[in-house]
């Protein structure tokens, strides 16, 4: 299985955290040395490991703000 490699460029938000430390997080990240997505996931205390979330594309993440903003 190949590497897997990432790195949280822009931080935005921090949602919440809960009992154990986790924060649920809004943040611009790059997977595998792909251009940064919008990406709304848990991360560990020291941001080493994630839990399931969501990437969203530039375009994507314009649509739902639009949508909220509407």
């Amino acid at each position: 299985m190949a590497d897997f490699k990432f790195e949280i460029e822009e931080k935005l938000l921090v949602l919440s955290e809960n009992e154990k430390g986790w924060t649920k997080e809004l943040n611009r990240v790059s997977f595998n040395g792909a251009p940064a997505k919008y990406d709304l996931r848990t991360w560990s205390p020291d941001h080493t490991k994630m839990g399931k979330g969501i990437t969203l594309s530039n375009e994507e993440f314009q649509v739902l703000l639009d949508a909220f903003r509407n």
